[in-house]
């Protein structure tokens, strides 16, 4: 079945769904990179107007990749839930678009497990900025583990103390540094220089140490490798989120060394632990446009829609947190800020119409057209949004990872600039400890002892 539309009195015919998806994208160097996008202005307008004519309907019926030969497509059409998706199945998805900009947060929020992917993937790519915002911004997904995350007028912050040894005194000068800063309620998450079980067992070791004798009420993640996770699970490691990255298609997915079989024995394995006071979301798993490319298995599929793919990998265990790492894979895949940015807030939208607890890192490769400017405008654009959780990186510098990233200063500059709080457990913590406050006046002698 092949789709068209009329633009200055050409007729563009485009030959099936993945073809009217990728060349209905806002310009992007990745799909450029993979020939995928629209060979001109005009091309990409005609695709989006023959996108916003086609019925919702239509993507139960036509998959992107094929459902014989790919996992992630029969877990999608396989647990969708057609009651959910009553109130917008007559819709196309122009309609689908003005349906969400005027209905109120909670019709919205119960749409998400009638909803597909290559649906929100769609409607993005019709959406200007504001709608981005505005429709992110309806969704409320919280969820909890020791505290309580995505609260209406809340925004989370994952505490990033990297160091390039995995040096305890350097994790722990920078957990003291973001906690005097009030970061570290969405998760404090060391990204490992070395994955190891052994490794993994004694930096886990030190941050729950952390955690425990200061009864902060957060949760803490090494983001190895699943398979490194599970290993540490069974020598009695204080795991509380199990962390993996995930990409939209079963051949990304195997790239990665993972598939939904495993994630849902390691899932099993964290739930066992019983380590959650308040809840059981006990995963964390992180994305990024383009990864799917990087590995050749995007099947000829648009990178945007692909990650809105993984949202469904994602969904599929009830995550305490994602985050799609906007700006990490580089200007292959997103030349500069304005693709950067645009890509943040697509992620973030399609994320949270899917039903998920969205961050973004928002973040730029020294390679990319991009400065901390366009980062200072997407952080703002996506508070506004309602984001779950944002990075705070010690002057905005991973020195591990070797990229920019958000600082805890950006974090609180958010936060008083839209007046927005932590998570309210970790806020009255931060309170008790002398925390609370931009400008912290004393170094209270207990969090002084973290050194």
């Amino acid at each position: 079945m092949g789709f068209s539309a009329v633009v200055g009195g050409t007729r563009h015919i485009f030959a099936d769904l993945r073809q009217l998806l990728a060349c209905a994208t806002p310009f992007r160097s990745g799909d450029a990179l993979a020939g995928l996008a629209a060979e001109s202005a005009a091309q990409r307008v005609a695709a989006q107007r023959a996108l916003a004519d086609l019925p919702l309907r239509h993507f139960l019926q036509e998959a992107v990749v094929p459902y014989e030969a790919d996992e992630v497509t029969r877990l999608i059409l396989d647990s969708h839930d057609a009651a959910a998706f009553a109130p917008v199945a007559h819709l196309t998805v122009g309609g689908f678009r003005d349906w969400l900009l005027a209905a109120d947060p909670a019709a919205v929020t119960a749409l998400a497990p009638g909803l597909t992917p290559e649906m929100v993937a769609a409607l993005s790519k019709i959406c200007r900025l504001q709608d981005l915002v505005a429709i992110g911004a309806k969704c409320r997904v919280v969820t909890r583990f020791r505290n309580t995350l995505g609260l209406p007028g809340t925004l989370s912050i994952r505490l990033q103390p990297n160091d390039p040894v995995d040096d305890p005194k350097g994790i722990a000068a920078q957990v003291l540094d973001g906690l005097l800063l009030g970061a570290g309620d969405a998760v404090i998450g060391v990204n490992p220089a070395t994955d190891n079980v052994e490794n993994l067992c004694r930096v886990l070791g030190l941050l729950d140490a952390v955690r425990d004798r200061y009864a902060i009420p957060t949760q803490s993640c090494v983001l190895a490798h699943v398979t490194t996770t599970l290993l540490a699970m069974q020598r009695g490691a204080p795991v509380d989120l199990v962390f993996q990255s995930i990409g939209g298609t079963q051949g990304v997915n195997e790239s990665f060394g993972v598939s939904l079989a495993l994630l849902a024995e390691a899932h099993e394995a964290a739930l066992s632990l019983k380590r959650g006071t308040l809840g059981d979301n006990c995963m964390y798993f992180e994305t990024g446009q383009g990864s799917a490319l990087s590995a050749e298995a995007h099947h000829g599929v648009d990178q945007q829609t692909l990650e809105a793919r993984a949202y469904a990998v994602a969904r599929r265990f009830r995550p305490l947190l994602v985050n799609s790492v906007v700006g990490f894979i580089g200007p292959e895949y997103l030349f500069d800020g304005k693709q950067i940015t645009r890509a943040g807030l697509e992620d973030h939208m399609c994320g949270k119409l899917l039903g998920l607890p969205m961050g973004v890192d928002v973040c730029y490769t020294n390679h990319a057209e991009a400065d901390q400017d366009d980062m200072d405008a997407l952080l703002t654009l996506l508070g506004v949004a309602g984001v779950t959780y944002v990075m705070g990186v010690p002057g905005a510098d991973d020195t591990m990872l070797a990229y920019q990233s958000t600082s805890f200063h950006d974090g609180l500059f958010v936060r008083a600039a839209l007046g927005k709080s932590p998570a309210p457990e970790f806020a009255a913590w931060l309170q008790r400890m002398g925390l609370a406050g931009r400008t912290p006046d004393r170094l209270p002698m207990a969090v002084a002892g973290l050194l």
